[in-house]
């Protein structure tokens, strides 16, 4: 100690990335202002050099990178040229972007089976101007959902340039006439082109003004009945509303509107027990819950008309 109470220690012996082996204590100053400015300075500078330490490699190229892109951005917007930069290099974030090593250098495409990749690219309208960070995925997933044969998109980035995207096709799902023409559907409703192929007519058939939107719905109900799907040539959407089946053998089934997966097992139990259609029957009508209304060929309602004339006849009643 020296006569003024202090501690004298050397100052070789303080490094930078050591400040705690030097201490400076002093009676002089009681609320340690001085202690504290000198201290917090050194403290800041070691801090700063472990920071730069450990920070991940190329964080300054990155750095620099973003403080040119918004410097570039800057000028631009207050230069008027935005635009037409935009127009002629893509989005100036894009830009950077790019030649920071994000340019999309591959894109794999899987789940193809109907399409091509060519087809799949076109719609997916990728440029070159893009970069896989700034790539709208959502975007790019509706576009490709636009196409009639996709019926679902799954799209990554993989960092730092490959771009993958998953396709689920949109597969023949049934048949559906309106106004006279025939078109294939997929399962969810959606064209996905004329009936132009043989190997289609096998498909369930809709008819009718929103029959296609519902044929989700249809198939069900039929799958619920083996047996009655069996004998069902036919669909018919009714005002968009209910469904009325047409049989092979020319039977029209009147749906409700309301459970008509309950009205598809009464007509099973017909079909079954009561061998309903080898009658001479033209509807069966099951949109009532406690009756079956049957309507009968002309033939066989004038046979039945003169049955009844007869039977009152015969009980001496007018003729």
């Amino acid at each position: 100690m020296d006569g003024r109470g202090r501690d004298l220690r050397s100052l070789r012996e303080a490094t930078a990335l050591s400040p705690s082996r030097f201490a400076y204590r002093s009676q002089s100053y009681p609320s340690g202002f001085l202690f504290s400015s000198v201290s917090f300075g050194k403290v800041a500078s070691v801090a700063l050099v472990q920071l730069a330490l450990r920070a991940p490699k190329g964080l300054g190229a990155s750095l620099t990178m973003a403080l040119f892109a918004g410097a570039v951005a800057f000028g631009l917007a207050r230069g008027g040229h935005f635009d037409a930069f935009a127009a002629t290099y893509g989005d100036p974030r894009s830009v950077v972007a790019r030649l920071a090593g994000f340019d999309i250098r591959s894109v794999t495409i899987s789940g193809l089976s109907t399409l091509d990749e060519q087809s799949v690219l076109k719609a997916a309208a990728l440029d070159a101007a893009d970069s896989l960070p700034f790539l709208d995925v959502d975007a790019l997933r509706s576009r490709l959902l636009e196409v009639p044969m996709i019926r679902d998109v799954a799209v990554r980035k993989f960092y730092p340039n490959a771009l993958s995207i998953g396709i689920v096709e949109n597969k023949p799902y049934a048949l559906w006439q309106l106004n006279g023409d025939l078109s294939v559907v997929g399962v969810d409703g959606r064209v996905i082109g004329p009936m132009d192929d043989a190997a289609f007519a096998d498909l369930p058939l809709v008819v009718g003004e929103g029959a296609a939107v519902h044929i989700g719905e249809f198939v069900a109900l039929l799958d619920a009945q083996p047996e009655v799907r069996s004998l069902v040539r036919a669909g018919i959407r009714v005002g968009d509303r209910r469904w009325t089946l047409k049989l092979f053998n020319g039977f029209d089934v009147v749906l409700p509107e309301e459970n008509p997966a309950q009205a598809i097992a009464r007509l099973a139990v017909m079909v079954r027990d009561q061998k309903v259609l080898t009658k001479d029957l033209v509807s069966i009508d099951l949109r009532q819950s406690d009756r079956i209304v049957l309507r009968l060929t002309e033939a066989a309602a004038a046979t039945r008309a003169d049955l009844l004339k007869a039977r009152a006849k015969a009980k001496g009643g007018p003729a």
